[in-house]
């Protein structure tokens, strides 16, 4: 006895029940065409996932009652073709132009069964696995599991124990694309009965990807292609607590992440004040090959403290990739402003407030540009920067996305160093200036200033990050990891004082196990210290 099923890994819009079921549908055409009597999609592909609190609107969960069948009648000229999938009120099953539903709340095993298969059916999180299978051939599990840097084999590895320790194959079919700050990076995959791959789709794509069931006896056997999946190829540093990653997937994930939440929200064109500096140039050439370089614009706006080296590397790098850069002085406005303060600020000697004046003119043209042109800012921050409140509100945080916001700045590094020695969306080789990756860093708003004459080097603060914000370590187990006193309570300081920084901050793209916008929620008034 055997059985031809297909994963549909489809990339949902939340809300989008026209479009995302009209996906379906031809991707289910797609694997009927190739003989597939069994479609199965990831958790929530009728509505997209996350979302929130949408989940809970009595007229939405209608409307996804209304999509499914839709679709249903949809494929009802594929009268032996059964396909499962998922909204908010439960898994639904598909067959002969009917739709029937197996509500979220029912804790029984629910087994469809398709040419003499008896299939096992549950969504994650699956909390008891052991029931769902009872008379079952084979499981197939529902997912919208978002890709995380540290845990991209987890999930194979969580569900080849479930497979073996309940003797029984399972299919998992994963959500694929970018919705808000959460990137789903498809990777579906089939294990055996004993815990051995069968069989992966690929990642960070949509795909239809077929798996064969064969029973023989009591023994079933699956069979599928298997994409490759990368191992983490880099180590950040030699600091504690910060491990290696994958720079390609990283790098799929921030592309995926950027393109889906631009296009997603209707956007076409995105604008970047480019500074010539790290931050700045890592996302001018994640947003090329996000979206093309005829929908990227960058925008110098120098004043007196920018090198003339960084006005030259910005417009090399512009040349390389290809996109309108503009030049605008800010020198003039900035004046303007500091002369309609002169009589309030009198006897008050200049500090950090005229600095932050220069990044909210810059913050002001670039939204500016965008309310004309109709283009969203990409804000290009990094998680150093996040976590200590290196940066300024309404300055260089204005913008409608932060690509970065979740890599640390020795992440940036190893990231454009990667990016330089690879092209994987054939938009250019090298298209980063060797020189914008060698010099110090600097927010250049104060003569031969550096960032790290405000911060500790940044191998330090990343491990402190990293231990104490995504770890959860407390500050001893840093200082028991060696990290130097001082900046540790530097850091975990400014980590605790800026959360009212982050909570206006623009969303971004989630990589790690705890990201700013997604994971961490921190009360705004907060006198906790901890020593």
């Amino acid at each position: 006895m055997s059985l031809a099923l297909a994963v549909l890994q489809t990339n949902p819009v939340a809300g989008d029940l026209p479009g995302n079921v009209q996906a379906l549908a031809v991707a289910a055409r797609t694997a009927y065409a190739q003989g597939a009597r069994l479609a199965v999609t990831g958790a929530m592909a009728v509505c997209g996932a996350p979302l929130g609190d949408l989940a809970q609107r009595p007229a939405f969960v209608q409307a996804c009652h209304d999509a499914v069948a839709d679709l249903a009648r949809q494929l009802a000229d594929c009268p032996d073709l059964v396909v499962v999938t998922s909204h908010p009120a439960g898994i639904a099953v598909l067959r002969g132009g009917q739709a029937a539903l197996h509500a979220a709340s029912d804790e029984q095993p629910y087994v469809v069964e398709v040419q003499g298969m008896r299939v096992g059916v549950l969504q994650e999180p699956a909390v008891q696995f052991e029931a769902h299978c009872a008379g079952a051939d084979v499981v197939c599990v529902l997912a919208a599991s978002p890709w995380q840097m540290e845990l991209s084999a987890a999930r194979e590895q969580q569900w080849a124990h479930h497979a073996q320790q309940n003797r029984m194959p399972v299919i998992y079919a994963n959500l694929v694309g970018g919705q808000d700050g959460r990137v789903f990076d498809g990777a579906s995959f089939a294990v055996q009965a004993d815990g051995n791959l069968a069989g992966r789709a690929a990642a960070f794509t949509e795909a239809v990807w077929l798996v064969r069931a064969q029973k023989n006896g009591d023994k079933m056997v699956l069979e599928a292609n298997t994409a490759p999946r990368d191992a983490a190829d880099g180590q950040v540093g030699r600091a504690p607590f910060v491990q290696p990653f994958n720079h390609a997937q990283v790098w799929q994930a921030l592309v995926l992440g950027t393109r889906d939440y631009v296009r997603k929200s209707g956007f076409k064109d995105v604008l970047l004040g480019f500074s010539g500096g790290m931050d700045s140039a890592l996302v001018l050439a994640l947003a090329v090959d996000a979206l093309g370089k005829e929908h990227v614009r960058t925008v110098m706006m120098p004043s007196e403290y920018t090198a003339d080296i960084s006005l030259f590397d910005a417009q090399d790098m512009a040349l390389r990739l290809g996109v309108q850069h503009d030049v605008v002085p800010i020198a003039p406005l900035r004046a303007a402003f500091e002369q309609a303060l002169a009589p309030l600020f009198a006897g008050r000697a200049a500090d950090v407030t005229e600095e932050n004046i220069q990044a909210r003119v810059r913050g002001t043209l670039l939204m500016a540009l965008s309310n004309k042109f109709g283009a969203m800012v990409l804000v290009t921050g990094n998680k150093s920067e996040l976590s200590t409140g290196y940066c300024t509100l309404y300055g260089d945080m204005a913008g409608g996305f932060a690509p970065i916001q979740d890599v640390l700045k020795t992440q940036v590094y190893a990231l454009a160093r990667w990016r330089n020695q690879h092209d994987p969306f054939g938009t250019g080789a090298a298209p980063i200036p060797e020189r914008i990756i060698t010099r110090p860093p600097s927010a250049e708003l104060r003569p031969d200033q550096t960032d790290q004459d405000s911060l500790p080097p940044y191998e330090v603060l990343d491990a402190i990050v990293v231990g104490y914000m995504e770890q959860g370590a407390s500050v001893q187990q840093l200082l028991d990891g060696g990290l130097p006193p001082a900046a540790v309570q530097q850091v975990v300081r400014l980590i605790r004082i800026n959360e009212y920084k982050r909570q206006q901050a623009a969303p971004g793209v989630c990589l790690s196990r705890r990201a700013y916008g997604c994971d961490w929620h921190y009360p705004l008034v907060n006198r906790f210290v901890e020593n």
